[in-house]
């Protein structure tokens, strides 16, 4: 399992929703002004063996700004869990500028949903209202 981390700054009210390939994500508000956070958890590799074999894999995944009222993505980025081109390091990175590096080639800013979409609402835990756990929805 892996976990991603989403800040958004700006106001959203009731017109804009962040989706997580089509399920809205729980934001939370912060103390800054029209900021919310949220964490995504989601299957990121299917092993050979594994526990819970029966889970899928989730990546990549597709982020949406999602406009309630004309039902279309405004646009968004795509995650993968590894370099979308297949490169594999075989080294640890040299300093913190490469981990940088290699962290923003998994993310494409060109990827959102096309056309009318409707987003299904997120099914949140007791114990982590926040998160979006990818595992739990249906």
């Amino acid at each position: 399992l892996e976990r991603v981390q989403l800040r958004v700054a700006g106001t959203l009210g009731d017109r804009y929703k962040v989706t997580c390939n089509g399920i809205d994500v729980p934001l939370s508000p912060t103390n800054r002004t029209d900021e919310r956070v949220a964490g995504i958890r989601f299957r990121a590799w299917q092993p050979a063996q594994c526990l819970h074999p029966t889970i899928g894999v989730h990546a990549p995944l597709t982020f949406d700004l999602y406009d309630a009222y004309t039902g279309r993505s405004l646009g968004g980025c795509t995650y993968h869990v590894a370099h979308p081109g297949g490169r594999s390091f075989e080294t640890q990175p040299v300093n913190d500028l490469e981990a940088e590096g290699r962290r923003l080639s998994r993310f494409q800013p060109n990827g959102h949903s096309p056309g009318h979409i409707q987003p299904q609402s997120a099914v949140t835990s007791d114990e982590f209202p926040f998160t979006l756990d990818m595992r739990l929805q249906s």
